[in-house]
């Protein structure tokens, strides 16, 4: 039963990547999400500028960071048009971490065109590595801990698989990528359901996809023998003190395996990865994240 994975570049969809670049030129050249268009589209700056000047330019990190979308950057590029061909290299890869001063990528092409582009490029990658750095500094608090690091649902709408694949680069594993992934009942299915009517629910689901893992969520202690009885394969304990979930673990006894989540922090961590538990969870990491300085540096 596959209930976590990592995702690789190759499990993105090219076509997403490309609408999300796409969208993202628009609204740097048109103004998009503006109620009247504008006037004008493009680099009003550049349009002034020698349209055949050639450049290049590196990407270097201005602070230590694990690496994430590295190979977005292309595709962004391609989509200010072929004003002539652009050659890239790159020294890094995702998911590697490095120093201040790193130069992670070269590029060579039409200056109008890095210029027009550069601010783009570089906003996806300082958000995707923010999110990878800060994921290998908590899977760095785990030490030697048996558990996985999960992440959650609590990414920026539109832009989750991205947020997922970098927390995949940062060194931790990636939960439910939607609500299609498997069943998670959490809190408020409880409140209608009652746990009560949990069983059925579990029996029903697994007529229809018995090889799925189903996952439920408990907030108190006496809550869990009734969701173990339901059948839940994992269960989600939210916002439990340490001795709660020591006591979770003997009431188990491996009949389901464990999740921590909620309020896990860089400060709760350490503490709560020494008990083993199977899975912690935490969206800190994405939402809490902060950019990662990379500078474009120009050599022509």
């Amino acid at each position: 039963m596959k209930t976590h994975q990592k995702l690789v570049w190759e499990d993105l969809d090219t076509a997403y990547l490309q609408q999300l670049a796409t969208i993202a030129q628009q609204e740097d050249l048109c103004g998009l999400g503006q109620s009247e268009p504008s006037h004008y589209f493009g680099d009003l700056t550049t349009a002034a500028m020698p349209q055949f000047s050639q450049a290049k330019v590196d990407f270097v990190t201005r602070q230590p960071a694990t690496l994430a979308g590295l190979r977005l950057l292309p595709l962004i590029l391609r989509t200010y048009g072929p004003k002539g061909p652009a050659v890239w290299s790159f020294h890094k890869k995702d998911g590697d971490a490095v120093q201040a001063k790193t130069v992670i990528a070269s590029l060579g092409g039409p200056a109008v065109t890095i210029l027009a582009a550069e601010r783009v490029m570089l906003n996806f990658l300082q958000h995707m590595c923010g999110v990878a750095t800060m994921t290998a500094k908590y899977v760095a608090l785990m030490g030697d801990s048996k558990s996985r690091l999960l992440d959650t649902r609590k990414t920026l709408p539109g832009y989750r698989m991205l947020d997922k694949y970098a927390f995949a680069c940062g060194g931790g594993w990636n939960h439910r990528l939607g609500l299609n992934h498997w069943p998670m009942f959490k809190d408020n299915h409880l409140a209608v359901l009652g746990v009560s009517g949990l069983g059925e629910a579990i029996s029903r689901f697994r007529e229809q996809f018995p090889n799925m893992p189903v996952e439920v969520e408990v907030d108190f202690l006496d809550q869990l023998p009734e969701v173990l009885r339901a059948g839940a394969d994992i269960v989600l304990l939210d916002n439990f003190s340490i001795p709660m979930m020591r006591e979770a673990m003997d009431i188990t006894q491996n009949q389901a395996l464990l999740e921590a989540s909620g309020g896990i922090t860089a400060k709760t961590l350490p503490a709560i990865a020494a008990l083993n538990l199977p899975f912690i969870s935490t969206g800190a990491p994405i939402h809490q994240s902060v950019w990662i300085d990379i500078g474009l540096d120009w050599s022509a």
